[in-house]
């Protein structure tokens, strides 16, 4: 049986990484706008140990068609956010979340537009 590390040495990485309040809030606000214009359909989140991810679906059953993902061992090198096809290909990656879902947001214009 593991033992709990003693009250104030618990280390970050024990504990899985997960969205705040302000990030959720913009991914759903983009995600919100998406479903109004009829591109997206379902969303599913899985909260692992190294990193958090955000995964968009066209259809219930399908593949996700986008995963936005955190990663915070990466914020000091390339930034700690990714924007992720279909294909596993990075559209976008960087420090700031809004910048890097205006990969997104395009898709979001053509869709209206």
């Amino acid at each position: 049986m593991m033992t709990p590390p003693p009250h104030g040495s618990a280390s970050p990485n024990h504990f899985p990484v997960a969205f705040d309040r302000k990030e959720l809030n913009t991914i759903l606000s983009l995600y919100g706008r998406m479903v109004a214009a009829g591109e997206w359909r379902d969303y599913g989140m899985s909260f692992l140990k190294d990193m958090a991810v955000f995964s968009v679906f066209r259809r219930t059953a399908d593949h996700p068609i986008y995963r936005i993902e955190k990663r915070p061992k990466l914020r000091l090198k390339q930034g700690q956010y990714s924007v992720v096809a279909m294909d596993g290909h990075i559209l976008r990656r960087g420090h700031d979340l809004q910048k890097v879902l205006q990969v997104l947001e395009r898709k979001l214009i053509r869709a209206v537009g």
